[in-house]
């Protein structure tokens, strides 16, 4: 009975997300930050972070990636399941609705006004969210300064974002080993 519990849990706060968020997955990190790490205590920042970055660098959709990983986290194989078919409810309901009416709905000036705002808050509710979890990321010197030149080449170049993750990655390590090696050769 608990473990239907939990699987129904993930549903209805996946559910939710799906269908309160508009703008794709980097506008669902402040819902999923309330709702993951803030109410439930699922996971932590960090570890949404790394779901994230995960769904981020996998084939398919970040938002559906992300809920995939963090039900597979806290309820296995079924958390999984369950956490992305909440995730994906909202949208499959919502896009069949819209396509039965879409010739209506495509040129109505009150809805193109109504999507002009939303899009301002989920700019202003992303720049928040990237601002707090950047906080508790960026620990270091070395993280900040990874941070802002992986932004300068994002806004500079088209490299695919998998690519900036795994390079990225590869310097962490890097820089992990070599400061291992200094510390060891200082005892």
């Amino acid at each position: 009975m608990k473990r239907f519990k939990i699987l129904w849990q993930l549903y209805w706060a996946f559910l939710r997300i799906g269908g309160l968020t508009f703008g794709g997955g980097l506008a669902m990190l402040p819902m999923l930050k309330y709702e993951l790490v803030e109410k439930k205590g699922w996971i932590t920042e960090e570890e949404l972070i790394d779901c994230y970055a995960i769904g981020q660098c996998t084939p398919g959709i970040i938002a559906i990636n992300t809920a995939t990983f963090v039900g597979y986290k806290s309820a296995g194989i079924l958390g999984g399941i369950f956490s992305t078919l909440g995730m994906v409810t909202p949208s499959l309901v919502i896009i069949t609705a819209i396509a039965t009416c879409l010739e209506k709905f495509m040129y109505n000036e009150w809805l193109q006004h109504a999507l002009a705002g939303i899009r301002g808050v989920v700019c202003a509710l992303m720049v928040n969210t990237v601002y707090s979890l950047g906080k508790k990321s960026l620990k270091n010197l070395f993280g900040w300064i990874l941070c802002l030149a992986v932004f300068a080449v994002c806004v500079m170049t088209n490299i695919p974002t998998v690519v900036m993750v795994i390079v990225s990655a590869v310097i962490g390590i890097l820089i992990h080993v070599f400061r291992t090696k200094k510390e060891a050769n200082k005892a």
